[in-house]
């Protein structure tokens, strides 16, 4: 079989916590912005070759690393009222496409599970580029962003203040910068 018609081998990649994080912004009495985090992740994907084309990721956030810098909204977070950890311990998300539009810019597509409940969503990913470390070990970089409503996954806890503001907004925003470490390839 000639190079030209052979199939490009599929290529594993896992995540490198200590260089990724996740983070999220939800408006709170819709004047200011809480940020908050995930302390504990992980993620795989696999390619075809060197590109990313139609990769397929898979990611999974530990609800109990959440991390708003508050240790009682945490609490409250990790909760029957939000998250439910106890019930429902990790979000995870699994890709149904990744398009490139144009340039290093792409478009990540695949459904999202919270509390048992699964929803196709949308993120716009921009690649950062590939390089290698002092350890000889590929590396792959990308930022991930996008916006998710938490109430239509079952997260619908709201309250109202006395002054009739409303306590915490609908839609959360996804920062998201995850660095891949390619896998050694099994022999033949």
């Amino acid at each position: 079989m000639s190079e030209a018609t052979a199939t490009a081998a599929t290529t594993k990649w896992t995540l490198d916590p200590m260089h990724s994080e996740v983070q999220f912004k939800i408006k709170h009495l819709v004047i200011s912005t809480v940020t908050g985090s995930f302390k504990t992740f992980q993620g795989s994907m696999q390619s075809e070759g060197d590109t990313f084309e139609n990769a397929k990721v898979e990611f999974s956030l530990d609800v109990e690393s959440i991390d708003t810098n508050q240790e009682m909204r945490d609490g409250h977070l990790k909760g029957e009222e939000f998250f439910d950890a106890a019930k429902f311990p990790h979000i995870k998300f699994e890709s149904t496409s990744f398009v490139k539009q144009s340039g290093d810019s792409y478009k990540l597509t695949g459904n999202l599970t919270m509390k048992d409940v699964t929803k196709p969503v949308t993120l716009d990913v921009e690649y950062g580029g590939t390089a290698v470390d002092f350890y000889g070990n590929t590396k792959a970089g990308f930022e991930v962003s996008g916006k998710v409503n938490r109430k239509e996954f079952g997260l619908t806890w709201g309250g109202i203040t006395e002054a009739g503001a409303i306590v915490l907004g609908d839609d959360v925003k996804l920062f998201i910068n995850v660095q891949f470490a390619k896998q050694a390839e099994a022999a033949a």
